[in-house]
């Protein structure tokens, strides 16, 4: 029998996003995204205030909405909130968990002509959809964003790219130094793609098998990864889908070509052409379990350092856990955005 969720002092809404900017994606992804919107406590009772805003973003295969489902032995986000919210350890806000799902399990958050412009419609139109409907203080310094693993990645991505719209960050174990995070498994990838001999054969495969094997998963996971980072931008088909892959379909060989596109969209790679952007917000702050299954702690490390160089303030936490189910983090990270955010 599932247990009744205890009653939330705010409340969650799910506002449907139609976007232009998603019509006629190369996936054929539907171009409308349902997001849950948490509404803090005093919205109801204060119809006069404004609030500061906070984006979260899923990571791999997540999407808006997993952050509102019922887990047996862990609270939903918006319980999280209620509990750090009604107990004073947090300042009110709003906070929208966005989608940006796609065919592949994600987009990184990046515009890509393989998957289509998922920045633009979160830091855009997600945003201009909320401003228009909730009470928010629309400005930078009152809106932040936030995620784990592939939402860590495109929270530092929206800080460094989007600081016109987003004035604090969270990254939980975001991706980055991909040497380590990604080269691993490429190899592993290549030898359950190539079997198949084309792109398409795999993933009509891996749409078809009513059970995932992880190394399936593997493949569908790096499968995402080039689509964001390596598209044919030239309008052709590359491999299959409008998506270069890291490795040959023959022989498994690393594409060097490729494989430094991809780096371009390293953080680590990204920092010093970056920091000034990060040297705008308000609240930076990065944390990593120090025994993470795809080596993110290493990652994480170069990157402090690099922020060290810089002079970039920042907040780093390492903890003793690794990569999955630590979303207990964000009672950390979220009150630090919150306080951090104008509110007046």
């Amino acid at each position: 029998m599932t247990p009744t969720a205890l009653p939330l002092a705010g409340r969650v809404v799910i506002e449907r996003i139609e976007s232009r900017l998603l019509v006629g994606n190369r996936p054929g992804d539907p171009a409308f995204r349902d997001v849950p919107v948490y509404l803090p406590p005093s919205y109801d009772t204060t119809p006069s205030r404004r609030y500061p805003t906070i984006y979260m973003l899923a990571g791999y295969s997540g999407t808006g909405m997993s952050f509102v489902g019922y887990s047996c032995f862990s609270p939903t986000l918006p319980q999280r909130l209620d509990t750090l919210m009604r107990s004073g350890c947090m300042n009110e806000a709003i906070v929208v968990m966005a989608d940006a799902m796609t065919r592949y399990g994600g987009s990184q958050y990046v515009d890509s002509s393989a998957t289509g412009p998922y920045q633009r419609f979160v830091a855009d139109e997600t945003v201009a959809h909320i401003d228009a409907r909730h009470r928010t203080l629309a400005t930078r310094e009152s809106r932040a964003v936030a995620g784990k693993s592939s939402g860590g990645y495109g929270a530092l991505r929206l800080a460094l790219e989007r600081g016109d719209v987003f004035g604090a960050c969270a990254c939980h174990a975001g991706d980055m130094y991909f040497e380590y995070a990604y080269l691993p498994d490429i190899p592993k990838a290549a030898s359950t793609m190539t079997a198949f001999g084309s792109l398409a054969a795999w993933l009509e495969h891996f749409e078809q098998a009513p059970k995932k094997r992880s190394s399936d998963f593997t493949a569908i996971n790096i499968t995402a990864m080039a689509a964001a980072y390596s598209p044919d931008d030239e309008g052709g088909e590359g491999d299959g889908f409008g998506i270069w892959m890291p490795f040959d379909f023959e022989t498994g060989a690393l594409r060097e070509a490729i494989w430094q596109r991809w780096l371009t969209h390293d953080p680590v790679r990204m920092l010093e052409a970056g920091a000034a952007a990060l040297q705008r917000l308000s609240c930076l702050y990065i944390d990593v379990g120090s025994s993470d299954e795809y080596n993110l702690h290493l990652g994480a490390r170069i990157f402090r350092k690099q922020l060290n160089a810089l002079g970039v303030k920042h907040h780093y936490e390492e903890f003793a856990d690794g990569h999955r189910d630590t979303s207990y983090r964000y009672e950390r990270s979220l009150p630090m955005l919150a306080q951090a955010l104008r509110a007046d």
